[in-house]
């Protein structure tokens, strides 16, 4: 069995990679660009990332090490969101997405000394029309500026929002999990 090193500073991430009942360990480098070409396809972007981000951690793995990189979109139309810098970004996401379906798409990238795989998953999630007060309480309590989208589906949010979900509710929390065992079980 290979060491699972998960390259990410998410606690979801952890909890949710946890939740398959795999040892691993955390690391994370600072200052990872997270940047994509502008003229990439939006359904492109979360791999893009998750693939540039494993490569900064190329050099520095043995062989036996197994690094999983992830990136997390929400794209409505054709435009790609990712965290909110601030509450008025928040709340323009949170406004962008009410009433609407949207694609949450997560890019995987599985690293090793010999091999990178890498492959997304997508999931459509739409939202009942959200109130002014209902994005104003949720901003200030729960301040999702480390979410893309702007929202967390395991929060409040999510509990009196998301009317209807296509494909993987771990997908949107920000790690496939189901699709991940499986593409680790061949490596």
């Amino acid at each position: 069995m290979k060491h699972i090193i998960l390259a990410s500073n998410s606690p979801r991430r952890r909890e949710l990679l946890a939740g398959l009942d795999l040892d691993f360990e955390v690391k994370v480098l600072p200052d990872i660009d997270e940047s994509y070409p502008k003229d990439l396809p939006v359904a492109e972007v979360a791999g893009y990332i998750s693939r540039e981000k494993a490569d900064s951690y190329r050099a520095l793995i043995g062989k036996d090490d197994l690094v999983i990189t992830a990136d997390t979109v929400v794209i409505v139309g054709n435009e790609v969101l990712g965290k909110p810098k601030d509450a008025d970004e928040a709340r323009r996401m949170l406004h962008l997405i009410s009433g609407r379906t949207h694609q949450v798409i997560t890019g995987v990238c599985l690293l090793t000394t010999d091999k990178e795989h890498s492959f997304s998953v997508t999931t459509d999630v739409t939202f009942k029309q959200l109130s002014d007060d209902e994005i104003t309480y949720y901003i200030e309590h729960y301040k999702p500026f480390d979410k893309a989208g702007a929202y967390g589906i395991q929060e409040w949010i999510g509990y009196i929002g998301v009317t209807s979900i296509n494909g993987s509710y771990f997908n949107v929390m920000g790690l496939p999990v189901q699709r991940l065992w499986e593409e680790i079980k061949k490596i």
